[in-house]
Formats: structure tokens, C-alpha cells, sequence
């Protein structure tokens, strides 16, 4: 399993992706711009929603009717948030492969905190109809946050292994 992940990593490497993004020297931070800008929009959306779970801030909205408002900016920052990290893992995707914090990340937490999300996206139309939120929705909106903030620390781990 690990030669085909290598195989697939040095394929990935010389693709017509991954050679200008790791060989142009204005490429590889237009791509870090659009994959910071997507986790921006990606993660603002989520915390805007976990917060109001958690009954931080002003409730002009119910959650559920922040869930339903942020739904396409929330997937449009997903989908760009991919897209780059994609880009830059082509990049340089076997070192990343070697890279413990990149495995802690992308092997255990995104699927994890990405399926997460996905459950409260979808609880908090049923939790946040009333303007108050049930102990559930507080907990999850707890969670998430908890569970994004592991994410972006493993991303910043990533550089110094």
C-alpha cells in the first residue's frame, strides 16, 4: 500500500499541476492565497455557526436560519479550501506522505471534523429553530470549534517536521 501511495505521490509531483506549482516561483503563492482564502470562507462560516450554537454573540438569526444563510458560502469556501490544498499537496506530495503532522491532519482530523460538521450543518436546522439552543447544539457547536482548531494546529505543525 505505501509503494502504490508513493507511486501515486511521484505521479502526483510531476503532473502538470504539481511541477509548475512547485517549480514557478509565483504559482506556488497564488495557490497558498487561494487555499488560505477558501479556509477563510470555509472556517469563518463554520465559526459564525458554531458560535451561535454555542450562544456566543448577537442573535439577530435563529442557528437555523444562519445554517440555511451561510449554506453556499460555507461549501463554496469547502470547495475552494480543496482545491489549493490539492494543488499544494501535488506540489510536494512525497514529503508531505513522510510528514506526521500532515497524516494527524488530513488522515484523522478533516474526515473527522468534516463529517462532524456535516451532522451539526444539518442538527442545527432542528436545534436552532427557537432562538434559544438546546444543550445538544451548545455541545456540538463546542465540539466543531474544538475540533477545527485541532485541524489548523496540525497545519501548523506541518512545516516543522
Amino acid at each position: 500500500m505505501h509503494e502504490m501511495l508513493m507511486s501515486l505521490a511521484q505521479w502526483l509531483e510531476a503532473s502538470p499541476w504539481g511541477a509548475p506549482t512547485r517549480t514557478t516561483t509565483w504559482f506556488y503563492p497564488y495557490v497558498q492565497l487561494t487555499h488560505f482564502t477558501g479556509l477563510s470562507l470555509w472556517l469563518g462560516t463554520n465559526i459564525a455557526l458554531d458560535m451561535r450554537l454555542i450562544g456566543i454573540g448577537r442573535w439577530k438569526r435563529t442557528a437555523a436560519e444562519l445554517a440555511d444563510d451561510l449554506f453556499v458560502w460555507n461549501w463554496i469556501g469547502f470547495c475552494i479550501v480543496v482545491t489549493g490544498g490539492f494543488m499544494l499537496f501535488s506540489a510536494t506530495a512525497t514529503t508531505y506522505l513522510a510528514n506526521p503532522a500532515f497524516e494527524v491532519k488530513l488522515g484523522m482530523l478533516v474526515p473527522t471534523a468534516v463529517m462532524w460538521h456535516v451532522i451539526v450543518q444539518r442538527r442545527a436546522l432542528t436545534w436552532g429553530k427557537a432562538p434559544e439552543v438546546t444543550g445538544a447544539g451548545r455541545l456540538a457547536g463546542l465540539v466543531e470549534l474544538l475540533l477545527w482548531l485541532a485541524v489548523v494546529t496540525a497545519a501548523v505543525l506541518i512545516p516543522s517536521y
